[in-house]
């Protein structure tokens, strides 16, 4: 039996740190699943299995949990950065600013609240009750790379190690973290006098008649108007300073597909493609809709529409309007999907690795674009881990760059969690430009991220669960507890109710907006568990990437201004 005695106790062996790593993170995610009240913890149950394994002595060198922790880190904010990047400056379009500007205020608050709390409830000369409540702060927010931003903040400040226990103090505000959101949620709900019923009505309503900006619309009309006759259809779409994609014009009984030096006469047919919000006045323009038959009229000329995906890297980032595949190909791309959003095709519209376009056109040069564009599923499946690790390299780089502001006691960094969630976020937004793929799947994209953060937590947990129990009953535990349950809701009940009676957004929108300030899955969950429609989801990714940046980097500043002096 020594062998298995072994396993448990010799911390130098590469076989007993697996085993605890793996014991923590498959209790912890197991743990996590268990709902009360219809709430979970989800992941970061790691954290508390790890903080009773470091407790009970069952621990690892602290070398190998520093490296770990930090590698974590760095692959869980990598990820996300990556998938927020292709729409993270693209979230404060539209009703966007104003939700990012309550979401910044949320932030501001919740800083405020903490320092009100540390000023008030706790000893300031003592200087190691800040950097707790920094600690119960990110527990409060429910944001764990905020946590692994403060703490390798805390040690640049002080290299030589000095006993903060930010984990536990994390630890001790996070479940009523959870709660809180929910609660503060419900709260306004009762404040504000809001109808669910109501709610769910009013968004279905906007759904409706929603993006009609973007939402493709087909229509068949005949030409009627004297004055497009013998233009060219390019003219014809100057004219009217919109997009419109004609797929086929049936001209003296010949069908075809037009391009856009081709003439428009009285009386021809035409197939048009445009967005929802302008089909009124284009008809309006060039005559009135029709009802026709083209499957009789494409027997003398066979046409097809099909989704063609878009794998082939060479094609990231070109825009469909140089790409000429009317004059070229002989065909016309009438919509893009992305993300699984419908959009009409316009010109300026640049292609990314992943998206998927319906062609039309004759069957041999519709082919002929499949497989210019790649439409290849398989190579989707493989991640660019290249690209990753390429961009960790700028990241920890960028990361690591001294920036000295007066009145900080030592130089600002940006860190292993500012640098590369960054760097991420460019390159998923202009990677393309660089010549770097970087799509990914979702799949692929949460398995890293999520290994990344449960390597996190467990390092936390086992190197905070040595002085745990002393921190949560001896010492100021209780307290965290009160004070990170203040710094939760106050700035949830002021954001929400001036969003609610100041800018009227939709309750679902405002708990999407909350659950994505607070970056908490779980709060996400009960709202879209209660919203018939996608507003909670919606108003959750509008604020998410910003929200996560700001948490981050925040995190940096109090620990270095504050702290440091």
């Amino acid at each position: 039996m020594n062998w298995l005695i072994d396993l448990f106790t010799n911390q130098d062996s590469v076989a007993h740190i697996a085993l605890l790593y793996s014991l923590v993170i498959a209790f912890g995610v197991m743990l996590g699943k268990i709902k009360i009240g219809g709430i979970s913890l989800g992941v970061t149950f790691v954290l508390f299995v790890g903080i009773l394994a470091g407790h009970i002595g069952f621990t690892a060198p602290v070398q190998v949990m520093n490296f770990l922790q930090d590698f974590g880190l760095i692959l869980f904010v990598f990820m996300i950065g990556l998938q927020v990047g292709p729409g993270f400056f693209e979230s404060f379009g539209k009703g966007g600013i104003k939700l990012n500007m309550l979401s910044c205020l949320a932030v501001l608050l919740n800083i405020g609240v903490m320092f009100a709390c540390y000023f008030i409830f706790f000893n300031t000369s003592d200087p190691k009750n800040l950097p707790m409540m920094v600690g119960t702060l990110y527990g409060a927010v429910t944001n764990t790379p905020g946590l692994g931003a403060a703490q390798e903040a805390l040690q640049s400040v002080f290299p030589n190690g000095v006993g903060f226990n930010l984990a536990s103090a994390y630890a001790c505000a996070y479940p009523l973290g959870v709660l809180g959101i929910i609660g503060a949620s419900l709260a306004v709900k009762f404040i504000c006098h809001v109808d669910f019923n109501e709610e769910n009505a009013e968004l279905q309503a906007k759904e409706d008649a929603a993006n009609p900006h973007e939402k493709p619309h087909v229509m068949c009309l005949q030409v009627s108007n004297a004055y497009i006759a013998g233009r060219t259809l390019k003219q014809i779409s100057e004219f009217l300073n919109r997009d419109i994609v004609c797929t086929r014009i049936l001209h003296d009984g010949q069908l075809s597909v037009p391009k856009r030096e081709t003439k428009f006469e009285m009386g021809d047919e035409v197939l048009v493609a445009c967005a929802e919000s302008d089909a009124e006045a284009i008809q309006a323009f060039i005559g009135p809709a029709i009802e026709i038959n083209w499957e009789e009229d494409e027997k003398s000329q066979p046409m097809i529409s099909r989704k063609i995906l878009i794998t082939n890297t060479a094609m990231n980032g070109k825009s469909l309007g140089k790409m000429h595949f009317s004059s070229l190909y002989g065909v016309n791309v009438t919509r893009i999907t992305r993300q699984g959003m419908e959009l009409f095709a316009s010109r300026s519209h640049h292609f990314h690795v992943g998206d998927r376009i319906t062609v039309v056109g004759p069957e041999e040069n519709v082919d002929r674009i499949a497989e210019l564009m790649g439409n290849s599923e398989r190579k989707l499946i493989v991640p660019n881990i290249a690209t990753v690790f390429i961009g960790i390299i700028i990241g920890i780089l960028f990361g690591s760059l001294p920036i000295a502001i007066p009145g900080m006691p030592v130089p600002m960094k940006l860190g292993l969690a500012g640098g590369p969630l960054i760097i991420a976020i460019l390159l998923g937004r202009f990677g393309y430009r660089m010549g770097l793929n970087t799509y990914m799947t979702t799949s692929a994209n949460m398995m890293l991220r999520e290994f990344g953060l449960v390597l996190f937590l467990a390092s936390v947990g086992i190197k905070a669960g040595n002085g745990f129990w002393e921190t949560v009953v001896s010492g100021d535990g209780l307290k965290y507890v009160g004070t990170g349950f203040l710094i939760t809701i106050i700035p949830i009940l002021i954001v929400a109710f001036i969003a609610r009676k100041k800018y009227k957004f939709n309750y679902f929108t405002i708990m999407g907006m909350i659950a994505g300030t607070y970056t908490d899955p779980p709060a996400l969950a009960y709202a879209n568990s209660v919203c018939a429609g996608e507003s909670s989801a919606l108003g959750y990714s509008t604020v998410y990437p910003l929200s996560m940046f700001l948490r981050i980097f925040t995190a940096q500043l109090i620990i270095l201004f504050f702290c440091g002096a």
